[in-house]
């Protein structure tokens, strides 16, 4: 099994084991692994402008959903969700692609560990 098969089945999984949470929570939600391997909810993709799970999940650049100023703080809170394995809570400005209306919000990011991998769970909520 090459990387790449192994990180798809990674998300695959933990969408399967968070399911009842992406699908019935109000709030938007999104797992992170890496630009590539990533999931979200529906809530999320139509938060940031997309109009579908699958249509965030095929785009390569997420952090382009983050306004310029926020994107430093959402890297380093994902630096310290996987390296240090600290939870997060910032205010962050979010860009709905299809508007490009600017939303403020509150993330909170979480360490969450699958398989012996650490992702970043991330809750957004508009305030």
């Amino acid at each position: 099994m090459t990387q790449e098969q192994h990180h798809v089945g990674l998300i695959k999984g933990i969408s399967e084991q968070f399911k009842p949470i992406l699908e019935k929570s109000g709030q938007a939600i999104y797992i992170y692994l890496d630009d590539t391997h990533k999931t979200c909810n529906k809530n999320f993709a139509t938060l940031v402008g997309y109009k579908s799970v699958k249509e965030w999940v095929a785009m390569e650049t997420p952090l382009d959903d983050v306004d310029e100023a926020s994107q430093p703080a959402v890297v380093s809170a994902y630096g310290n969700a996987t390296e240090k394995l600290i939870a997060s809570s910032l205010n962050i400005k979010v860009k709905n692609k299809t508007t490009g209306e600017l939303i403020k919000a509150r993330m909170i990011m979480v360490p969450i560990a699958y398989e012996g991998h650490v992702l970043a769970l991330h809750f957004v909520s508009r305030t």
